[in-house]
């Protein structure tokens, strides 16, 4: 099966995972997590990329970020991939690939899925039994974001900052939103499309994204689908 082609659409927010090769480690300990986050402040500021949130695993990551141009996230992805593979088989003695394959993307809708998009990112070391809560991992933007940590890194998007003049406000409404049950209709939404690279949106935001790109970009749907599975459903 040839592979999807890439979205290129300037300034709509991109939820990005990378996964080590067969689920092996890509971090192996804190030094290369900051050496990483350091490469990508420094790519990202170089392409004038903003990152909204972000999440170091043990053996992948997840970025949310907007791109100001066509290729930005790509040459950023291209650029991150050459100098921290490099680090890590200088440092550990190894060669060859690290990364397995290319990375996965998918279009976030900002109005409806971009603050259910950096809770599942910023969740994922409570999913996985590392934490019990998101503030005690070090590797993700949950403390900048929530407890008003200082981070370079992050550029907060229009729909974070509409949650307070002031960055006490917006950590606190931020902090309540972790306080709610999780959305499981929302964060299915997201781990299908980005697998597929397809949009996290609904299905006007789909339409939308369909006509900008000439393709269709709804998540595909497994089995033999019945036809009323076949039309676009919104989700909550």
């Amino acid at each position: 099966m040839p592979r999807r082609p890439r979205f290129d659409l300037p300034g709509v927010p991109q939820h990005v995972i990378q996964r080590g090769v067969d689920r092996q480690p890509a971090f192996f300990c804190d030094d290369d997590c900051r050496f990483y986050l350091d490469c990508l402040g420094e790519y990202a500021r170089k392409r004038d990329i903003a990152l909204h949130a972000y999440c170091l695993m043990t053996n992948h990551v997840h970025l949310l970020l907007s791109a100001p141009s066509a290729g930005a996230l790509g040459g950023l992805m291209q650029d991150m991939g050459r100098r921290y593979v490099q680090y890590v088989n200088r440092s550990y003695r190894r060669s060859g690939g690290l990364w397995q394959g290319r990375y996965k993307a998918s279009y976030v809708q900002s109005e409806r899925y971009l603050l259910a998009c950096m809770r599942y990112v910023e969740l994922n070391p409570v999913r996985a039994n590392m934490v019990k809560a998101p503030g005690e991992y070090r590797w993700s933007s949950y403390r900048a974001n929530a407890l008003g940590a200082e981070d370079k890194l992050l550029t907060p998007h229009d729909q974070y900052l509409a949650f307070g003049t002031s960055a006490q406000e917006r950590n606190q409404a931020y902090r309540d939103l972790f306080a709610t049950e999780v959305d499981d209709p929302a964060w299915n939404l997201i781990r299908t499309a980005t697998q597929q690279g397809v949009v996290v949106g609904d299905s006007r935001f789909a339409e939308i994204i369909e006509k900008r790109l000439g393709q269709a970009v709804l998540p595909r749907l497994r089995g033999r689908p019945s036809k009323e599975n076949n039309k676009p459903k919104d989700l909550a």
